[in-house]
């Protein structure tokens, strides 16, 4: 048998094998079964004892050398097939799966955050309270009366212990003042609860209530505060209404319209819309909070952050804020 002629051609087959399966087939030729090289093994038995040692062990190099080729062979031929898909495919495996959004503010947030960012450039503090809060606070230390409607369980969410969720960000007037000395200039923003919901009401809402108090604090300074946080606010100078109103914190208070210009039937006309409710702070409040009402006065108000957010934006539905809609949300990013 001619060992070289047969390494020869087991090599040549090897390179001429342009496919995974072309090369399948030389392995087939040769190391299967049936091939030349297994073939070959099994007539050394034929042999005579004196070339019988030696031919075998060079079969058996030769058979060990062919599976080493053919399985590098493989290995090349594989790498360039996936060359190839690669150079078709216009996906480049080798970047980021998918660019990431980038998440932004929910537009009650963004509406809060400007509303508070004025007030704190105009020195006012911002101050949290509980959301869980007492009677007291909530209610008595503000001067509602013990059968205020406010009070009922139709108004107001209550736990079996007497503590409720606030209905108002109001609640920090009390614990403010008790808290700190005069000049006091504050804003409590936060969420607050109140058994409502439709287009225009939520169970649970957004408000900032805002406090000024120290000595000869009049009414006008209160106007004065509000007319110029509206005109920062839009961004343009605003025309506002205060109409005489009651709140059991406040004395005198007042509703605060602002006249805005609505589309109806296509036309455009101006409307006077109620964005907040203000006053004098009552003096059986500041008693509350341990301070003499002969001595130091002050006024207060308090807006609803997803009203101003519905102008600011022209938002109609005071619900679409909660439905998590993305595309509704998205296009406050």
């Amino acid at each position: 048998m001619d060992i070289s002629q047969i390494t020869k051609q087991l090599q040549e087959s090897i390179s001429k094998a342009d496919n995974e399966e072309a090369l399948q087939q030389v392995r087939t030729d040769y190391l299967g079964k049936k091939g030349q090289l297994t073939e070959l093994l099994k007539q050394l038995s034929r042999l005579p004892p004196t070339e019988r040692s030696s031919q075998g062990a060079a079969l058996n190099q030769l058979k060990i050398q062919a599976t080493q080729d053919i399985n590098n062979k493989a290995g090349l031929l594989s790498q360039q097939k996936m060359d190839a898909e690669l150079l078709q495919d216009t996906t480049d495996i080798s970047l980021p799966k998918y660019g990431r959004e980038r998440g932004s503010w929910h537009p009650i947030n963004t509406v809060r955050k400007r509303i508070e960012n004025i007030f704190n450039s105009a020195g006012y503090e911002t101050v949290l309270g509980p959301e869980i809060e007492t009677d007291y606070y909530n209610f008595e230390a503000l001067n509602f009366p013990p059968q205020h409607p406010a009070r009922s369980l139709h108004d107001t969410f209550y736990f079996s212990d007497g503590r409720l969720l606030r209905t108002h960000t109001s609640t920090g007037q009390v614990r403010a003042m008790e808290t700190k000395e005069p000049p006091l200039a504050i804003i409590c923003p936060g969420k607050t609860y109140r058994c409502d919901y439709d287009a225009t009401h939520s169970p649970m809402f957004h408000q900032l209530e805002g406090m000024l108090v120290d000595k000869d604090v009049k009414f006008t300074d209160l106007k004065g505060t509000l007319q110029q946080f509206i005109n920062t606010f839009f961004g343009r100078e605003m025309q506002l209404r205060f109409r005489a109103s009651y709140f059991p914190f406040t004395e005198p208070s007042a509703e605060v319209d602002l006249l805005w210009e609505i589309k109806s039937s296509g036309k455009k006309e101006t409307k006077w819309l109620e964005v907040l409710g203000c006053g004098m702070v009552h003096p059986n409040v500041l008693k509350s909070g341990n301070l003499d009402p002969t001595k130091y006065s002050g006024f207060a108000f308090g807006l609803g952050i997803e009203r101003m957010a519905m102008l600011y934006y022209g938002i109609d539905d005071l619900r679409l804020f909660y439905e998590n809609d993305i595309r509704f949300l998205s296009q406050f990013a």
